[in-house]
């Protein structure tokens, strides 16, 4: 399945150049609503039973850290790992006053031989997916989860009425450049890759059909601001951690 955005880390270092300015462009690019995108995740994950937690693609540490402010993690195991290293170093930041319980790693979501199999109860992931091979990262997030485990994904989507879809990505073709010219200093890798992701990404439908082809059950999304980004969840066939601690007890 493709890259989206047609994007390889391993060829431009885009987001170490913008990493200081990454959350002032989460704003710019979603007028300020991934914050309630993001909050919806967090309190997804925390309504969930599970005592390791791997976040993939976790940039500055946006979701983590208002995972922490909904939730206690003390006793169980959180890891947030990120290709960019300048990224890391952000998050690190943002989430050392909230504590010592998360471990943050550099990994790359298409492969990650130091994850053991079957290891993490929750696989979240929140706008990484449309910037790396989809089948490969996909297959990793199967692979790491643990029987009845859970796949969180927050992803760019389709406004499914067609013509408000459509000037939607007028608007981000048009105005996003303008925007984000300014507060990049020009350079213009910031919003080209987004840009082409949005239009290439599939839709809504077509991702969870994608999701359930790697063997996940259960697969639903919930569209979030009309559909310019959803929340899609599944689970890995088998006995959860909560039906094992139900039968222990």
């Amino acid at each position: 399945m493709d890259n989206a955005a047609s994007f390889a880390w391993q060829h431009d270092d885009v987001f170490g150049r913008i990493a200081m300015r990454y959350d002032l462009l989460c704003d710019v690019f979603s007028l300020g609503f991934h914050r309630l995108w993001k909050r919806r995740v967090a309190q997804q994950i925390a309504s969930e039973h599970w005592a390791t937690l791997l976040e993939g693609a976790t940039g500055t540490g946006d979701i983590i850290s208002r995972l922490l402010a909904l939730t206690a993690v003390l006793g169980r195991t959180v890891v947030a790992f990120d290709i960019s290293t300048k990224m890391l170093a952000i998050a690190h930041r943002k989430l050392s006053p909230l504590g010592n319980e998360v471990q943050l790693r550099r990994l790359d979501a298409e492969s990650m031989p130091t994850v053991a199999d079957c290891s993490v109860d929750v696989y979240s992931m929140s706008f990484g997916l449309k910037i790396c091979n989809r089948g490969s990262a996909l297959k990793e997030a199967y692979r790491v989860l643990r029987p009845g485990g859970r796949l969180i994904i927050l992803e760019t989507s389709n406004i499914p009425w067609l013509l408000l879809h459509w000037a939607y990505l007028a608007y981000m073709a048009v105005f996003m450049p303008v925007f984000c010219w300014q507060v990049t200093g020009g350079d213009s890798s910031a919003y080209k890759y987004l840009l082409h992701a949005i239009r290439e990404f599939p839709s809504a439908e077509a991702l969870a059909a994608e999701i359930a082809d790697h063997g996940f059950q259960e697969v639903t999304f919930e569209r979030l601001s009309l559909g310019i980004v959803a929340i899609h969840t599944a689970i890995k066939p088998g006995r959860s951690l909560a039906d094992l601690m139900f039968v222990k007890a």
